[in-house]
């Protein structure tokens, strides 16, 4: 059996459709199904058991011999939620809980952190473990991620392999329920269907001009091969930077948009909500190196191929990975 917390959400849905194409089956759904939207994200995948979240420990404790395998994806994600105790539940003392469970279980695991916890990059984008107490995240939920970070590198009771994975900004199919916290490019496909036109925040730092802000953008497809990379590969454990490793531009990525719907690029730009302004990431680029140097060398999708294909192949059929 495998574990995937998060199961209905984004990422952990992507995951379980590709453990399924590779014949693993016996997966163990974990998360809050109580949102219908989310649920649509596993209709027609191969799930063996439904667990909540507040009754996935006791399940554990009953099961933990048929387990192979934990993904721990799940995870309040949301950067505009300034409540800190939410973020302790769900982030940090829950992932804590994870993590001892998994040593006690000697169950393998791989979990979700981000690149949130780099701030605003003061010490670059190098999944150092050494410099990762330095870092400066710019909102709650980068903060818990770290603390978590900082947390797992401290024990001296460590699952016999476990692995970190900064997710850099994600996107992709199955991403329908995120609302806000949708990925630019699924935000610019509705602006051009419903308006025509694609409205991308304005710069408030001199050195960037607008829509040159730059961000690693990573196919969500990509990321969840480097987690079935690592289920297999289970050694050399730590803490590894997911994203490309070639930041491009919010421009970059709306003209990739209009194209991929074959329409000619129509982009206004507008403030940043005061809210998120002075949280915001003006540049992000994953150092890939550490990835690669374990072995892992696929190559990551290129933008403008990735952005087709989600275009053309879900948002714009309506259907899910």
């Amino acid at each position: 059996m495998i574990i995937v917390t998060g199961a209905a959400g984004f990422i952990g849905s992507c995951l379980i459709q590709r453990l399924n194409q590779d014949n693993f089956n016996f997966i163990i759904a974990v998360d809050d199904f109580s949102d219908p939207q989310k649920m649509k994200n596993l209709e027609g995948k191969r799930i063996q058991e439904f667990v909540h979240r507040d009754n996935f420990f006791d399940w554990l404790d009953t099961n933990y011999p048929e387990v192979e395998f934990c993904f721990h994806i799940g995870a309040r994600t949301d950067t505009t939620e300034f409540d800190q105790a939410i973020f302790d539940k769900l982030n940090l003392n829950y992932s804590k809980t994870v993590w001892q469970k998994c040593y006690e279980y000697q169950i393998p695991l791989v979990y979700a952190s981000s690149a949130a916890t780099y701030g605003n990059g003061e010490f670059g984008y190098d999944d150092n473990e050494l410099t990762i107490s330095q870092l400066k995240p710019l909102n709650p939920y980068g903060e818990s991620k770290n603390d978590f970070d900082i947390w797992a590198l401290q024990q001296s009771n460590k699952p016999f392999f476990w692995a970190g994975l900064k997710f850099f900004n994600v996107f992709g199919p199955n991403e329908y329920h995120k609302a806000r916290m949708a990925s630019v490019i699924f935000h610019s496909y509705n602006q051009i269907k419903a308006n025509g036109k694609v409205k991308l925040f304005k710069s408030h730092k001199p050195e960037y001009k607008d829509g040159e802000q730059i961000r690693d953008f990573i196919y969500v497809k990509d990321l969840i091969e480097v987690c079935v990379f690592l289920m297999h590969h289970r050694k050399n454990s730590g803490i590894y930077n997911l994203g490309t490793g070639k930041a491009r531009t919010f421009l970059d990525l709306s003209r990739a948009t209009f194209k991929a719907l074959d329409l000619e690029p129509n982009i206004e730009f507008i403030d940043t909500p005061i809210d998120i302004r002075d949280k915001y990431q003006y540049y992000t680029q994953a150092n890939m190196n550490k990835l690669r140097s374990i072995g892992y060398n696929k190559h990551f999708t290129p933008l403008e191929d990735a952005i087709d294909d989600y275009v053309r192949n879900y948002l714009s059929k309506e259907v899910y990975y």
